[in-house]
């Protein structure tokens, strides 16, 4: 038997996720079954860009190594995600005669040569060119043009670019580690991927995807995405008002963030307390409801700049299905509501579910929201042009004949 394996890898500030899915066919309806999954603390890598490349590439290879090893496969390629304030959208319009009585797709493939003829500096590299819509003979709002009569085709992209720099580090880790790149994919697309599903798309849906360094925002209405951003916001801006707040160092306060706190400081305890070190090795204890406090300011600025951004690009009724949020911070106590309470729309917590099967109780988290994204980005391009999976023979033999090559 071979296996179709695609592997999505979630480089972040302070944890790196491998998930590889194996993909079936279900009652002719695509599945991507999870099979392996791993997860390893990051070491090279400040504000989701490379700073130490050993440091990244042993991430990388623990993370993977773990997901193979829980598969029983190996892989060897992967789709990486790309996030930081190094990326930026830009919108381009191209135009094009369509020459035959209806437009065929190379008149499709044109307008999307020309929009995305844009020059770009020498330190950038086009990521992504996402149509927005299509335009025929001036009437807008048509999301496929093909067979319809016209002679004037127009295209509105979102081109997605990267720092020439950034992008080559993270291939070049991933290289060391022993895997090549299929694709690297904008974070934010590869999370709404598995945790918005097409119905909310079609009615209007904010995702928010809170990570350590950066804030993805993604919005979708008639099934097309109308907004896309990486945001200078993240969970170690919480660290750092609690090292300030608490007087404590940075690992202190990441642990007291995990295990403590909360995103609304109404819901805690008044009577509960955290212990926290003092001075000359003697304890002292703070209110649970005061670091709650420092959390909530925070993270409430950052929702308020996010409704900012929504409130003057979009209408009321845009955003029918509301806000999803997701990414390793979304897990904190108390978020939904601090979220409700801020943007003044419906908010769930979103985690992978969509097109999945297998290990889902494992993946059932708004931290592996990307890279199972990234899995199911794979999926669909091995669905659209049957490459970009790794395809190996299943079993534990696989597995002992790496393990041979490794040692002779």
């Amino acid at each position: 038997m071979r296996s179709i394996l695609v592997t999505g890898l979630d480089v972040g500030s302070t944890t790196t996720r491998a998930v590889i899915g194996r993909l079936v066919q279900d009652f002719n309806r695509p599945e991507l079954r999870i099979v392996g999954v791993g997860r390893t603390p990051t070491a090279g890598v400040r504000k989701d860009v490379i700073t130490d490349l050993d440091g990244a590439t042993s991430s990388i290879r623990i993370a993977v190594q773990e997901a193979e090893l829980m598969a029983g496969m190996r892989v060897d390629r992967v789709y990486v995600g790309v996030s930081g304030d190094h990326v930026t959208v830009n919108r381009s319009v191209g135009v094009v005669a369509v020459a035959a009585s209806e437009i065929v797709p190379r008149d499709v493939d044109r307008v999307h040569e020309v929009a995305q003829a844009v020059p770009l500096p020498r330190d950038r590299e086009l990521m992504h060119a996402i149509p927005q819509e299509y335009q025929v003979d001036h009437q807008r709002g048509i999301k496929v043009p093909v067979g319809m009569p016209g002679t004037r085709l127009e295209t509105d992209l979102y081109l997605v670019t990267g720092c020439s720099t950034a992008l080559g580090n993270i291939t070049r880790a991933v290289e060391k580690a022993g895997y090549r790149v299929q694709d690297a994919v904008v974070e934010p697309l590869a999370a709404a991927r598995s945790v918005v599903p097409e119905d909310e798309k079609e009615l209007g849906v904010a995702m928010v995807d809170i990570g350590s360094a950066t804030t993805g925002l993604s919005v979708y209405h008639e099934g097309r995405l109308c907004d896309l951003e990486v945001l200078p916001l993240g969970g170690s801006m919480v660290t750092s008002d609690l090292i300030r707040g608490l007087s404590i160092p940075f690992a202190e306060a990441s642990r007291v963030k995990e295990h403590h706190g909360a995103a609304h400081a109404r819901m805690v305890d008044p009577t509960e307390f955290v212990e926290l070190p003092g001075a000359n090795g003697h304890s002292r204890k703070v209110a649970r409801r005061f670091v709650a406090s420092l959390m909530e300011e925070r993270l409430q600025s950052m929702f308020l700049r996010i409704s900012r951004r929504l409130n003057g690009n979009f209408g009321a009724d845009s955003l029918a299905a509301g806000v999803v949020i997701t990414g390793g911070v979304a897990q904190t106590p108390g978020m939904a509501e601090l979220a409700r309470k801020c943007l003044a729309m419906p908010v769930r917590i979103g985690v992978p579910r969509e097109g999945l099967s297998g290990l889902l109780d494992v993946v059932a988290a708004p931290g592996f929201s990307t890279a199972t994204g990234l899995a199911l980005h794979g999926a669909d391009y091995f669905m659209d042009t049957g490459e970009g999976a790794s395809t190996v023979a299943s079993g534990m033999v696989t597995r002992m004949g790496a393990w041979l090559k490794e040692f002779f």
